[in-house]
């Protein structure tokens, strides 16, 4: 069976549906909840790839000590170019784990359901091109990537952010926004995130609402996105 290791920062920000779609694809899940203690690996062995989700901690909080081992593993997977999946907190880390930097948003959180747009690089991308050229997104993210790495190819962006998706190798990704989320999910956010909710101009069930909206073409649009990330960790395990 082709492994996957899966870093849950915060158990607000589970696995969720991309968890399934990665199960339904082959891949075994070796699940790691920091809420609960979880050793995070020194290193992938026995592993194929890498997943790392998002959570409420800041990337910029020198005192979450627990992310310390998560972006040692996020350098390790990228000085490889093992296959690798970083989502909002962890794509923040994968910046600054190999040479970028994050900063809290200037013009205040990016909350919501949203569209982001794919760049021109994601036309040849394995995993990245079949994805159309505005997909929906969920948004929900206080920090950002302020400085990518050297030798990283931008593959989404928007209005609001400019890095909305990355690459750095060849199978090392970034996502800043979410695509494994569930209605409920988005809404237990929106109401414990006063902040991010005042920055989108809406209410609590208007957000909630719209994100709810959302998710089945979340699904028709990241689900198979999720088939072909696996597809490439599955090809890295005969390898």
């Amino acid at each position: 069976m082709t492994r996957l290791l899966v870093v849950v920062p915060s158990d607000t920000d589970p696995p969720a549906r991309l968890g399934e779609w990665l199960t339904g694809a082959g891949l075994e899940l070796d699940e790691r909840h920091l809420d609960a203690g979880d050793e995070v690996p020194a290193d992938l062995s026995g592993h194929d790839g890498l997943l790392v989700l998002g959570g409420p901690q800041s990337s910029l909080d020198e005192g979450a000590t627990e992310l310390a081992p998560v972006r040692d593993l996020l350098a390790q997977a990228a000085a490889d170019d093992v296959p690798t999946l970083a989502i909002c907190l962890g794509a923040q880390l994968l910046a600054q784990a190999t040479g970028g930097s994050t900063r809290v948003r200037p013009d205040g959180p990016e909350v919501g359901a949203t569209l982001v747009a794919r760049r021109d690089a994601a036309e040849t991308d394995p995993v990245f091109a079949g994805v159309p050229l505005s997909p929906d997104v969920i948004a929900w993210h206080h920090d950002e990537v302020e400085r990518l790495p050297g030798g990283a190819v931008v593959l989404a962006a928007n209005p609001v952010c400019d890095v909305q998706a990355y690459r750095l190798g060849t199978a090392v990704y970034g996502l800043q926004f979410h695509i494994e989320t569930t209605p409920e999910i988005a809404a237990s956010w929106a109401a414990h995130d006063p902040v991010g909710v005042a920055s989108s101009g809406l209410d609590v069930a208007e957000i909630s609402a719209r994100a709810a909206a959302a998710h089945p073409d979340l699904a028709e649009v990241w689900a198979p996105f999720a088939g072909r990330f696996a597809d490439v960790v599955h090809a890295r395990a005969r390898t």
